[in-house]
């Protein structure tokens, strides 16, 4: 039946006539082939093909390449520190995977408020002290470089027994440290580094697990005349987790004095297990940041005592606060 015949059929509609499909579009004069999908025997679309799969050997070759670049360069002498001594390529390369383990796996650490701590620009972050050693000074670096959105380095200030010790003043060197003293302190903030003190010092991390998570005396105040006179803002932090890892009942004091440190540490794992008494508890950490007060209005007060006497206790009354809100968080130190 014809298109005219099959309209004469229709009443009422004379001039009705059938819409016709779109010519399409010929190329070089012949009619283009339809796309039509291809399909599986179900009538679905096959699946996109997959990913090739990555060569271990060649991720191995890769490692092994960058570990030898890394020992030549090492060995040759093909790599900087600054003028305190700090390695970078060191530090990253060697140092932080080592802590990085007992930072999430061993201790579960947990931070809070690293928002506080300024995206550039130097600032003083002050924290408290414990653990009998100080894995606490570490601990905190590592966050800071891991859980920053800049990934900082925080220059750590350590005590003068450290840097009299042959291997481990070089390696704290490497990793940043210098003695705690104001001009070191001041420098490294002028040029807008992350400076990291514990005012508590040896009282901190020697004191017994009687008294844990009640701060000691802040000394003379050093550390805020330092942020005063350079004007950077100085960030209080509280660290629970530390207390645990090796609980100090009792201080030989005598043999302290024969071995010249400041206390001898009796534990439940040490001196009885030998140096397996050295292997930190796993204990549960919580780290808090918090917010960051401002000195570069006071740059002229650095040397008014009442001024640094009255900052010093607003910076240890905060991390005082803010540790027992963290212990009302952590209701178990052993937990999950």
């Amino acid at each position: 039946m014809s298109q005219d015949e099959f309209r004469d059929m229709l009443p009422g509609h004379a001039d009705f006539t059938l819409p016709r499909p779109a010519e399409p579009k010929r190329v070089n004069g012949r009619r283009p082939i339809p796309e039509v999908p291809s399909m599986n025997g179900n009538g679905h679309h096959p699946p996109p093909p997959e990913e090739p799969e990555v060569d271990v050997l060649d991720v191995w070759d890769q490692r092994v390449a960058r570990g030898l670049a890394f020992l030549r360069r090492r060995l040759t002498g093909g790599y900087e520190v600054d003028e305190f001594g700090f390695d970078r390529e060191l530090n990253d390369a060697v140092f932080q995977p080592i802590l990085r383990v007992l930072h999430h796996d061993w201790f579960r650490t947990e931070v809070f408020g690293i928002d506080n701590v300024p995206a550039k620009g130097g600032a003083l972050v002050v924290a408290n002290h414990s653990g009998t050693l100080a894995l606490d000074a570490l601990m905190l670096g590592t966050a800071i470089r891991d859980r920053h959105p800049e990934e900082r380095h925080l220059r750590l200030l350590g005590a003068d027994l450290v840097f009299r010790m042959p291997v481990l003043s070089e390696l704290a060197r490497k990793s940043g440290a210098t003695v705690a003293c104001n001009p070191d302190a001041e420098r490294l903030m002028s040029t807008g580094e992350l400076v990291g003190v514990f005012p508590e010092g040896f009282k901190g991390i020697g004191k017994r697990f009687a008294d844990r998570y009640k701060l000691q005396r802040f000394g003379r105040g050093g550390f805020v005349q330092a942020a005063l006179r350079t004007g950077t803002p100085i960030v209080p932090v509280a660290i629970v987790g530390a207390e645990e890892i090796y609980p100090i009942l009792a201080d030989i004091k005598p043999l302290a004095r024969l071995l010249g440190v400041p206390y001898f540490p009796v534990t439940p794992t040490f001196p009885w297990l030998g140096p397996l008494g050295l292997v930190p508890l796993p204990s549960k950490w919580l780290i808090q940041f918090c917010p960051p007060i401002p000195t570069e209005h006071l740059t002229e007060l650095a040397d008014d005592p009442m001024v640094v006497y009255n900052l010093a206790d607003q910076v240890r009354e905060t991390i005082q606060a803010t540790l027992l809100e963290l212990l009302e968080k952590r209701p178990d130190a052993f937990g999950l």
